[in-house]
């Protein structure tokens, strides 16, 4: 369906969701800047930069910001990761979802997470395991979309990772943080052979780092396209590095042949004079759009940055729509997520009801239309991810959230990559005492649920406003809500939106980082009964492109290394 023909839909049939004000920013660029790029790191950006000069789509940009990622920031994201995608065309102004997830191996299953005594392993021994690792689905996903939407050859787009890797790049800090940092996966052994110089010693910032197997990788999938990584040496070689040591996986060759990423349309909904689309479930998108529908339905817009009262509706929504997303969410194509119940007016406006003038108890999930028995989540999702958003000559947009899960993913390496831990984002304990199953539990071929919720926002016309998107874990979806909350209703510039506390609200646990509010804001939220109780900062890695009068404005988190750049 033509976007703009659902909107006009919604608006008439549904008009109620809509408050007769005025539209936030701008919408239509029509000056400046034509074509935007946005990534965690700077050799990314320059080398999507370099395939739009050439001609190239928003997907050809993808697949070479990708793979030049892949290489410089392994930490993040991979050839051996997955990633969730919403894509714009501009000349249907439809929005689709490309669904890259890893799967688990069809010989997976729901105690695979546990030990012998029956209870779950713990988490880092799960991680470096070879039970962590799924069929990666990023490389897959992106020539999906580059057969719908590509513009130049597949076989060009690998010219920048390729060279940086025979020729070597400059570590930056943040990857030097991490190879020097107290992570585990940073002293497997793949990785200490890999991070560890000629003398003996770690790369350091500033170090140049070559890495020749990654050459000879991405130069095969250029030649070969994506049956390289799915079929032949390379998948093989996947299949015996997670069959080693004490707790092997299940992984086979012919579960790369049986991988296959989805498409379809997007998932979009109503919030205030926008439409908000994002990825289906076994993403959070929903998640992030139950959210959206709660703060409509209370005054966030009239409040601003320095009101305490804006930020802790912000945190009760968040526990609102976390609680329902940890009950619920699953692999549809596993379990029945019972998406229309979420997203339905009238429960929401029952939800919103425990958003109070002050902190309540642990919101429960409720109980939707069509929700079903669902025992309590215990996923754990640590937070190694990143997200980019291109935007091409033609108006073209890709949003897309790509990781293999854990830093470093499982600490294990094929081909110059690292292999994602991703199985791990399933929940270990797989029934409740009461024998209740979690939505979420490890099955044979089944997506785990991830946070990961690319967005891209619409006018009443079908014509982009905004696109963004983060990494971090379970606490992906507060950032977006938070970067949405700010651009579209405190009328923040993007990188202000961008720049403001993240506040991640689930349960009992509220997340934040007290010195960067407006004085005041902490002790009027201590006086409402919020009370951070984790202040280690919350390393959010926002990137985004909106539309301005003055042409495209990029923002990159200042907590990564990210840059926006465009012409």
């Amino acid at each position: 369906m033509r976007l703009f023909s659902l909107f006009a839909a919604l608006l008439l049939a549904g008009c109620s969701l809509l408050p007769r004000e005025t539209a936030g920013p701008p919408l239509v660029a029509q000056a400046g800047p034509s074509v935007m790029v946005a990534t965690a790191n700077p050799l990314a950006t320059e080398a999507g930069l370099k395939v739009l000069r050439q001609g190239g789509s928003a997907i050809d940009a993808a697949v070479a910001v990708q793979a030049v990622l892949g290489l410089v920031e392994p930490q993040s994201s991979g050839l051996g990761g997955g990633a969730f995608m919403v894509y714009y065309d501009a000349a249907s102004r439809s929005v689709a979802a490309y669904d890259g997830r890893e799967t688990a191996p069809a010989g997976a299953s729901p105690d695979m997470f546990l030990g012998p005594d029956g209870k779950p392993l713990p988490f880092v021994t799960a991680v470096l395991s070879g039970r962590s690792t799924g069929v990666p689905g990023a490389v897959a996903m992106l020539a999906l979309a580059h057969k719908d939407h590509g513009a130049r050859p597949w076989s060009t787009l690998f010219d920048d990772a390729a060279r940086l890797a025979s020729d070597g790049f400059t570590v930056s800090p943040r990857l030097a943080g991490m190879i020097n940092g107290p992570i585990p996966q940073s002293g497997a052994p793949d990785a200490v052979r890999y991070f560890t110089k000629a003398d003996g010693a770690r790369y350091q910032a500033g170090d140049t780092l070559r890495n020749a197997a990654y050459a000879a990788t991405v130069r095969r999938l250029a030649a070969e396209g994506p049956s390289a990584l799915y079929e032949g040496a390379i998948a093989e070689a996947i299949v015996a590095r997670v069959k080693e040591g004490d707790l092997p996986g299940a992984l086979s060759t012919a579960d790369f042949k049986a991988y296959h990423p989805n498409r379809d349309k997007a998932l979009c909904a109503p919030y205030r004079v926008y439409l908000v689309c994002t990825t289906r479930p076994a993403s959070s998108g929903g998640a992030l759009l139950q959210g959206l529908m709660l703060l409509e339905r209370t005054d966030i817009a009239t409040r601003g940055p320095g009101d305490p009262l804006g930020w802790l509706r912000l945190a009760e929504a968040e526990r609102v729509m976390y609680a329902d997303r940890d009950r619920f969410y699953g692999d549809p194509a596993f379990v029945d997520v019972p998406l229309k119940g979420l997203l339905k007016p009238a429960y929401v406006d029952a939800r919103v009801k425990l958003i109070g003038d002050r902190a309540g108890p642990p919101p429960q999930a409720g109980n939707p239309d069509g929700a079903g028995v669902r025992g309590p989540d215990r996923t754990v999702e640590p937070g190694g991810t990143t997200h980019f958003v291109i935007v091409d000559a033609k108006g073209n947009v890709v949003s897309m959230t790509t990781t293999v899960e854990s830093i470093f993913g499982s600490g294990r390496m094929v081909g110059g990559f690292f292999l994602n831990n991703q199985l791990t984002d399933f929940s270990f304990t797989p029934n409740d005492p009461d024998g209740a199953p979690a939505a979420n539990a490890p099955a044979g071929g089944k997506r785990p649920r991830s946070s990961m919720s690319p967005v891209i926002v619409l006018d009443r016309q079908g014509r982009v406003v905004v696109a963004l998107g983060s990494p971090g874990g379970t606490s992906i979806l507060s950032y977006n809500l938070k970067a949405l909350v700010g651009y579209l209703d405190w009328k923040l510039s993007l990188q202000e939106a961008f720049e403001l506390p993240n506040l991640v609200a689930r349960g009992a646990r509220f997340s934040s980082e007290p010195a960067r509010y407006p004085p005041g804001v902490v002790e009027g939220l201590a006086a409402r009964g919020l009370v951070f109780n984790n202040t280690a900062g919350e390393n959010s890695g926002l990137h985004g492109v909106a539309m301005t009068p003055n042409g495209l404005v990029g923002a990159a988190d200042s907590r990564r290394e990210g840059v926006a750049k465009g012409f």
